[in-house]
Order: C-alpha cells, then structure tokens, then sequence
C-alpha cells in the first residue's frame, strides 16, 4: 500500500489543503496498522506497512540494535546548501495489551492486543507528514529525521533510540523535535499545547510491609500488616497534601494491595503497588524519601517493618517555549485562531518523548479527535477498549508535523 503523491497541480497548495489531498491514504494506512497491532520493542510489521507506503520517496533509513524502530531522513535541495538544520518529527507505532470492543470493520484481528492509545493514528499521519514535506524538498534545507518508534507504551522506546545513537549525526543533535498526540475526547481538530512541564515523571512504588501470621480469629497473636498498610495508604494522601506544595501537583495512587490467600489466616506480608506523578526533578527526588520515612515509621509503630522501593520510570515531559512559541504560531497561520487553544495546566500522565525533550529542544501537541458534532468530553478516553477516533482530523495532524518542520528548516526556533 503507498501513500500515493498528490497530484502535480496541488503541490503549490497549502500544506493543509495537500494533506486532504491526502487523507484517503493516510486514513488506510492508519486502519491497516490498527487491524494488526503489535506490543512494546517489537514492531516490524508496523513499520514493513510504513515503509511500503513510502517506498517511492527518497528516504535514507536508520536503525538501531535495541528495537524495531526506524528514522527515515529526508534531505532538503533548496539553495542555502551551508544550512545543516536538522528536525526530528516522531510518531510511535506500540498498541495496548487490550481486547478491543469497538466493533470497527477494521478492528484488531489479533486477541488481546488494540490500539487504544491512538499510535496508529501518530503514525499514519508522521507517513502523511513524509509526503508533504518530500513534495518541497526545494523549499527547504537541512534534514528531516521521521522517527518511527516502538515501545512508548512503558518500554523507552524513546530512550532507546536516543541511546542507539538515531537523533544524533556529526553535528550534534538535531535543532528541534516534535510529535503529536491524539485526544479522543477532546474537541474535533482542537490543537492543543503548553510551555514547560506538559505531562509528568511517571515513577513505580512498592510498600512490603513485614509482619507475622497467624489464625484470623487470634490477631494478638501475630504481627497483622493489613492495618498497617491500610494505615499507610491513608497518610500517603496526607503527606502530598502536607508535605509538599499545593501549587505544584504531585500524585501518590496506590492501586493494588496484596495479601495472603485464605479467609481465615493472616499473611507474613502485605505488598502495595502504586504509582507516583510529578512535574519537577526535584520533587521527584524528594517523594520517595517522604515515601519511605512515612511508611517505616508507621510500621515501626506497630512492631513490624516496610521496605520502600521506587522504580525510576519516564521523566517529565518539558516542552521549550521556544517551541512551543513557534508551534502556537503555525498551528495558527495554517488553520486560524480558533484552532489552537493553551492548556491551562499540565496532565499527570506520562510519555517517553520526554528522553526525545531531554536530547534536544522541542515539544509535544495535543489533536483532538472526537468526531465532529459530538460532545467531546463524553467521548471514551484513552486506553480505552472502546477508543475510536474521528479519521478526519489525521490530515490535520499530517499537516502540522510538515509545517513545523519546514518551519525549524526555514528559519529555525525563535529565540
């Protein structure tokens, strides 16, 4: 299946009219990836798919030793040739262990797996973005990297291929990066965006606490840690509320507790598992102390003890205002005022585009894909079994990743 060139006539078009141009092929590409979802690190099918789409298009194709992911460069020919200004655009392509009950023509034809977090879509529409911009090759100087990406869905894909060395040449860096987001309930074509902090580190928690068993009709005679851990669960919320500032949100959620396996008998141990959200390196530093002195020293109180492990997992997400600036701006040109809206606060959520901020400045924007008329905040959520997304909006997508990155080729971040 290819992603077929807009027609000759249209090329001189805007690149949001070109993208309509192109939304019949961006829209197959996205329910050929979404029937046939793939997991985590390992996703070659997925980018045999996009690479056939694009095979006509003047792609030099990088890959690394740690995933099945890919960054396909597109070199300019304009005429400035001392300009090396180099962008990475990026869409990921992992689904969700989830079966799907969308009842779609196209849904997953494999059980268990779906596409409930829109990564079909990102791709689709990183492929439609890859024809825009290899239709104005002379417009522009420099490189584009389209970064295909496996593994979002708590793998590192990202990190990954950072480390592979795929957003890195012998100048350094690239100058910029972005990538898009779809929102299923979020209003139709909506572009969403804010500087700073856009979503949070996502870290992993477990509590043990330690105790000793015993018959259930006897607790004097054994070390119970179910009150404990109930009792840890309760000032956990407490803590964030007391410890830490009210003007910057931090997340404590404890959502699984474990403990024996009979009715009548008390466990040794009892083990919670949670995760914990926050917006700031430093506040991230000092959770799991806080963490840690709270739950050793109820348990201590009561004669038993807790072990405290944090699992490190994705950093927050940072967006340059730079970028953001520039993304407000063409998002704008290209599709009016009313388009783009500014988040007023961060989401707690997390995503490994993050490692891609950390390397090099740039940012990531929210689509809103709700089909047009409905009420949008109805609309099921992400990582949902029942997500679907308004089709569309993808050329929409598709347009604002070639504009953005004609934009850094052209003139660069704003400073």
């Amino acid at each position: 299946m290819n992603l077929h060139a807009t027609p000759p006539g249209d090329i001189g078009s805007s690149i949001a009219e070109a993208a309509e141009a192109l939304g019949d092929e961006i829209v197959a590409l996205r329910r050929a990836i979404h029937a046939d979802p793939e997991l985590g690190l390992e996703t070659p099918r997925t980018l045999a798919k996009v690479k056939d789409a694009l095979a006509d298009l003047p792609l030099e194709w990088r890959e690394g030793p740690q995933t099945t992911g890919a960054v396909a460069v597109l070199k300019g020919r304009g005429p400035a040739a001392d300009k090396k200004r180099r962008v990475v655009l990026r869409g990921d392509m992992d689904a969700l262990p989830l079966a799907e009950e969308t009842g779609l023509p196209f849904a997953s034809q494999i059980t268990g797996r779906m596409h409930a977090c829109g990564h079909d879509g990102h791709t689709a529409m990183l492929a439609g973005a890859a024809r825009l911009l290899a239709e104005r090759t002379q417009d522009f100087d420099g490189e584009v990297w389209l970064m295909f990406q496996p593994g979002e869905e708590g793998f590192g894909g990202g990190r990954m291929m950072v480390e592979d060395g795929l957003l890195t040449d012998e100048h350094g860096p690239p100058d910029a990066c972005f990538a898009l987001h779809v929102m299923p309930n979020a209003r139709h074509g909506q572009i969403a965006c804010i500087p700073g902090p856009l979503m949070a580190a996502s870290d992993t928690l477990q509590v043990v606490v330690k105790g000793s068993g015993g018959h259930a009709s006897m607790p004097h005679g054994a070390a119970d840690p179910m009150p404990v851990a109930a009792e840890i669960v309760t000032a956990l919320q407490a803590m964030v509320t007391r410890q830490f500032d009210a003007g910057e949100p931090v997340v404590v959620t404890v959502t699984r507790i474990e403990a024996g396996h009979a009715d009548n008998v008390i466990a040794d141990a009892c083990t919670m598992r949670g995760t914990l959200r926050t917006l700031s390196d430093e506040t991230r530093a000092r959770l799991p102390q806080a963490i840690e002195r709270l739950a050793t020293n109820i348990a201590a109180a009561h004669g038993l003890s807790a072990e405290v492990t944090v699992k490190p997992g994705f950093p927050v997400t940072v967006n340059d205002p730079r970028a953001f600036a520039l993304a407000r701006e063409v998002a704008v040109r290209e599709f009016g005022a009313d388009c783009f809206e500014t988040l007023k606060r961060p989401l707690m959520t997390a995503e490994d585009f993050s490692y891609v901020l950390n390397h090099a400045p740039g940012a990531m924007l929210f689509l809103g894909v709700a089909r047009e008329g409905d009420d949008w905040s109805q609309c099921c959520g992400l990582h949902s079994p029942r997500m679907h997304m308004d089709e569309t909006a993808l050329p929409r997508g598709a347009a604002l990743l070639a504009a953005l990155g004609l934009a850094v080729l052209q003139k660069g971040l704003p400073a």
